[in-house]
């Protein structure tokens, strides 16, 4: 792990408390440390000259806190940061290096104090934190405003923020740190600290956090990694790989296992390439052995050329990509694995390439799949869907409690949601309302499409069961639509991730998503 994480109880720091505030404020900076990290509200500020938190902070600094706030460098905005150096007008007794003062302005309202304000202001602190001589920082959590049915979310979504401005591709791989700039951040341990009052919630909190943490940067890596290293072989080394680590249990079908199972879809993608294919499934049993699974199958082509329905040539690098929903699955289950879940998780991951060559599938096609069902290829760049349907098939044999599928599936999504949510397409209100909840908990939202069975109609055929694309109008809607036709055996959601998986331009690289969005849904169920 490139970022450490660690938990503290301070337990009588309470800093609401008249009472505890001055002992509170005396143990938190007789800690070693090289900042701690506080908050403070709108109405502290304005009570400063009188009492209250900052007046008691102000005592102990020896009057650092009145001379920053008459230079200009203390104000009561919300994310407005200060930060105190340690000098010789501070008492012998204090160890902490410096003191990040965090401006909360209303967050201290219950109106104003949702998920999303909290994000932003931790986001601006630990900026504040990086790039710099800080190595390492103690994060006291009742100070920064939380509600208590929010803590959890809070400590993950503070962790999650930390994972993803410490994440550096070069620094965690090596042999492709191509570039001088390819550093590691000097800040790399976040102690998060409370007090007795969510003792319990914290330790929990802050485990379930690194190793979501943990998920996130493996999704990132395999995501980052070219494409003729992180191949459909590699994709099922690496999962196999986790079994060393992990109580995960992992196995990868090859070519002949596939024909044996009769997934004609899927092989007709992979056989324009001279990469074979893979079928991973990864077990995490954390479940009672009779409980039903939660299943997560994600899209795995290692590169898309579009196949004989060639893509353009501009921006083609970015379909190393095309396999974020596969790296989301796999960076999920280890997730899981690493924090214990108690629940029963499946991933299913089909990964191939899809190439153009004189084995490769031609548009008007017509191939078999392992529901039975006939296909008529009228775009090979549709593959997704190709190789999704026969492992929504394949996963049957679960009796799933649900399944989730999670893909780069069009960009038809990316025109409707651009690049802050991810598509839902769902009949099961309780898959609906899990995702979008766990959405909300992670800051990895979706919003919900339509899946109305009217979409059918553009998606049949004159030779077959079925064609793979429906045309123009409504395309992420139709893809989803003939995904549908696989899955009428269990409960099921669609993830579409085309706009959120990664990002492109000068800030180019995965984002980890949507591991948080799972991961949160996990440990909700």
């Amino acid at each position: 792990m490139t970022f450490q994480f660690s938990s503290k109880i301070f337990a009588k720091a309470d800093l609401s408390s008249p009472k505890l505030l001055k002992a509170g404020l005396t143990t938190l900076l007789a800690q070693s440390t090289d900042c701690l990290v506080l908050g403070y509200s709108q109405a502290q500020w304005v009570t400063l000259a009188k009492s209250g938190f900052l007046k008691e902070l102000d005592g102990l600094l020896g009057g650092a806190i009145k001379l920053a706030k008459e230079a200009g460098d203390l104000e009561d905005k919300q994310s407005a940061l200060c930060l105190l150096r340690a000098d010789k007008s501070w008492p012998v007794s204090i160890k902490a290096k410096r003191v990040l003062l965090v401006g909360l302005g209303e967050l201290a309202t219950k109106e104003a104090n949702t998920l999303l304000a909290y994000s932003k202001i931790a986001r601006a602190a630990l900026k504040a934190l990086s790039n710099g001589p800080i190595t390492n920082a103690i994060w006291f959590m009742p100070s920064l405003v939380v509600e208590d049915h929010q803590f959890s979310e809070q400590v993950r979504v503070t962790m999650q923020l930390a994972g993803d401005q410490a994440y550096r591709f070069g620094v965690r791989q090596p042999a492709m740190k191509f570039k001088a700039k390819d550093k590691a951040d000097p800040f790399a341990h976040l102690t998060i600290a409370s007090n007795n009052a969510f003792a319990k919630e914290l330790k929990l909190a802050v485990a379930e956090g690194s190793a979501m943490v943990e998920g996130m940067n493996l999704a990132k890596d395999l995501g980052n990694l070219p494409p003729n290293i992180c191949t459909p072989t590699y994709l099922a080394k690496t999962a196999q790989g986790l079994v060393k680590k992990t109580s995960l249990k992992v196995e990868a079908l090859g070519q002949k296992q596939l024909e044996a199972l009769g997934m004609g879809s899927f092989l007709s993608v992979a056989k324009g390439s001279d990469t074979p294919p893979q079928f991973i499934i990864m077990r995490h049993q954390g479940g009672k052995p009779n409980e039903a699974p939660i299943v997560l199958v994600g899209k795995g082509i290692t590169f898309d050329t579009g196949g004989i329905s060639l893509k353009p040539g501009e921006a083609m690098d970015e379909m190393k990509y095309d396999m974020c929903g596969a790296a989301s699955v796999i960076g999920t289950l280890y997730a899981s694995a690493l924090m214990k879940l108690g629940k029963n998780v499946i991933g299913v991951i089909p990964t191939c390439e899809n190439m153009p060559s004189g084995r490769a599938s031609r548009p008007g096609d017509i191939v078999k799949s392992m529901s039975g069902q006939t296909i008529e290829i009228l775009n090979t760049d549709a593959e997704g869907r190709l190789i999704l349907c026969d492992a929504l098939t394949y996963v049957e044999r679960f009796k799933p409690k649900a399944v989730i599928d999670v893909a780069t599936l069009t960009g038809a999504c990316v025109i409707a949601l651009g690049h802050v949510h991810s598509g839902l397409f769902s009949d099961d209100p309780g898959l609906v309302d899990g995702l979008t909840k766990a959405g909300c908990a992670s800051l990895d939202t979706v919003w919900r499409l339509p899946l109305d069975a009217a979409y059918q109609e553009q998606l049949k055929s004159n030779f077959a069961d079925v064609a793979n694309i429906g045309g123009r109008p409504a395309g992420s809607v139709t893809a989803a639509c003939f995904l549908a036709r696989f899955t009428e055996k269990y409960k099921w959601a669609h993830l579409d991730i085309a706009g959120t998986a990664w990002k492109s331009g000068a800030a180019k690289g995965s984002t980890g998503r949507p591991v948080p969005l799972l991961v949160n849904y996990l440990l909700e169920q």
